[in-house]
């Protein structure tokens, strides 16, 4: 039996998207998009890159870096491995649905 979703309104970087989740998953949903919002406009505010896609991938790279580093820490590694896949997972769905 799948679960049940419904929509949750994120705004990243003064735009709207409208994600579908489970109701179990929504905090940490709105907690990665509040993140996200962050690391893009601090890159966006550097004014050394332009362009929202190219802003999104770099937010995001940083990320992903910052979640491996603290993956390759023995406690909690498969705990963290596996909520990166599903941020990036999260992250493809927001950039592939604008």
């Amino acid at each position: 039996m799948s679960k049940a979703v419904h929509p949750v309104s994120l705004n990243i970087l003064d735009k709207e998207y409208k994600i579908a989740c489970a109701p179990d998953e929504r905090e940490t949903l709105i907690s990665s998009a509040r993140e996200l919002d962050k690391q893009m406009r601090k890159i966006r505010d550097t004014g050394k890159v332009s362009g929202a896609d190219r802003i999104a991938v770099l937010a995001a790279l940083n990320l992903a870096h910052d979640w491996a580093a603290e993956a390759r820490k023995p406690a909690g590694a498969d705990d963290i491995a596996s909520r990166l896949a599903d941020l990036r997972v999260k992250i493809e769905n927001v950039l592939e649905n604008p």
